[in-house]
């Protein structure tokens, strides 16, 4: 497993969510608005028409994750270093407070439905940041609460930020399957997809052999007393879903809920299979 000394020295983060009224109330945060659609061309357009004041555009695919090569899934992680010199151009400091925001899926009441901004959090905590908060609903809560947008692009003073890698677990391919048989590796895909009957993105369907599968939904991830329980069940679990969004999403609702955040197996299903092992269908006896 990826990790180090760093993760011992991380600050546990309890509440990883902000509200619009709260995020509106404070001053001096680092805004990053990294609105994103799986599949779909980037969302700068959305940005210039309108984002939370002072908020930064970044493209998520480009400047959050590392660029798509043969193996590695669809989401890797990035260069530490390109990471640093994004995050350095967006004004961020080694003791920035960063609020990271997307839609929100649409669903403000929602506190954990955020993708593409929880895959953010979860990027900028592996990188060292501890002050990274996810802006609960999205933009469409800030939208929603009456908070002023602007369409300016601002032009930040230039970061102090030094990007030191492996601050959370991370799993590779080689560690999945190990964590699969010797622990719980679970898939939080659609039931359709863990048993290999339906897969959308990936060319190959099915599962990381021996793991099983969790699906949480909307509701799962917004319910901190369900998700508490489940996880009392799998304690030592580690979590993959296609590319490493959704389970980063998980990570952010069980984080928010008070409990550790997981071990992630972040390439997950798309970089398992770009890697031709061996896959297993159906259910898990």
């Amino acid at each position: 497993m990826r990790t180090s000394d760093n993760v011992g020295r991380m600050r546990p983060q309890t509440d990883p969510l902000q509200t619009a009224e709260a995020a509106a109330a404070e001053a001096g945060t680092v805004r990053l608005d990294v609105r994103w659609t799986l599949g779909g061309p980037p969302r700068e357009a959305d940005y210039r028409a309108g984002h939370l004041p002072g908020a930064v555009w970044l493209d998520f695919d480009r400047d959050v994750c590392g660029p798509v090569g043969p193996v590695g899934g669809r989401h890797p992680l990035p260069d530490p270093a390109a990471l640093q010199a994004v995050l350095r151009a967006a004004g961020v400091n080694d003791d920035s407070r960063v609020l990271v925001y997307d839609d929100g899926d649409g669903a403000a009441g929602k506190p954990s439905v955020s993708m593409s901004a929880a895959r953010t959090w979860w990027t900028l905590r592996w990188a060292g940041l501890e002050d990274v908060r996810v802006l609960q609903g999205g933009f469409n809560a800030w939208i929603a609460a009456g908070l002023p947008v602007e369409t300016e692009t601002p032009a930040p003073e230039p970061g102090t930020v030094t990007v030191t890698p492996d601050h959370l677990p991370v799993l590779d391919a080689e560690d999945a399957a190990a964590w699969a048989e010797e622990r719980e590796l679970v898939d939080v895909r659609a039931p359709e997809r863990y048993r290999g009957e339906s897969e959308p993105v990936d060319p190959v369907a099915g599962h990381v052999p021996g793991a099983i599968n969790l699906f949480l939904g909307e509701d799962d991830l917004a319910d901190a007393d369900r998700l508490r329980e489940r996880y009392a069940k799998h304690p030592d679990a580690a979590y993959y879903c296609g590319s490493g969004v959704g389970a980063a999403r998980t990570a952010l609702a069980v984080t928010a809920a008070g409990l550790p955040t997981p071990p992630l197996y972040i390439g997950s299903w798309s970089d398992w299979v770009s890697r031709d092992r061996e896959v297993a269908t159906g259910e898990e006896r």
